[in-house]
């Protein structure tokens, strides 16, 4: 009996620790996501994608775009300070953090005509296909 008993309890304890990794895990990734601005994207007339990057919170001279490779980086500090001064009290809260996010650019995407126009929290990205690329329409003679 003290066999059976010693391998319940051996169970019992891998159980629990299995339930606090995958906790851990959760509060982690769930921490990770925070720190991912979400983000659209959209096809136009077989030529044209745009990227819409949620920023809310962040200024426009905080924001970073970097072409490196196949990759598309926006990078942004999002600075936040709350300040009340009373007679009676002091509050001050803040936050601070940097966000990223990566897009892989396919190679029939013009990296030189790449625009970004930043308006009420949401940057937004044009992507163009290179001329070459581009759909044509053939004349029939």
């Amino acid at each position: 009996m003290d066999i059976v008993k010693t391998s319940k309890d051996l169970v019992e304890k891998a159980e629990e620790k299995v339930e606090k990794g995958l906790e851990v895990v959760k509060d982690t990734f769930h921490n990770v996501a925070s720190h991912l601005p979400l983000a659209n994207l959209a096809k136009h007339h077989n030529d044209t994608f745009t990227i819409e990057v949620d920023l809310p919170g962040v200024k426009k001279e905080d924001i970073e775009l970097k072409v490196e490779d196949d990759y598309l980086t926006v990078t942004a500090v999002r600075k936040f300070k709350n300040e009340v001064k009373e007679d009676d009290y002091y509050l001050c809260e803040s936050d601070f953090g940097v966000i990223s996010r990566s897009f892989i650019l396919p190679d029939n995407i013009d990296r030189d005509k790449i625009q970004a126009k930043f308006e009420d929290g949401r940057l937004y990205l044009t992507l163009e296909k290179l001329e070459s690329k581009k759909t044509k329409n053939i004349s029939i003679k």
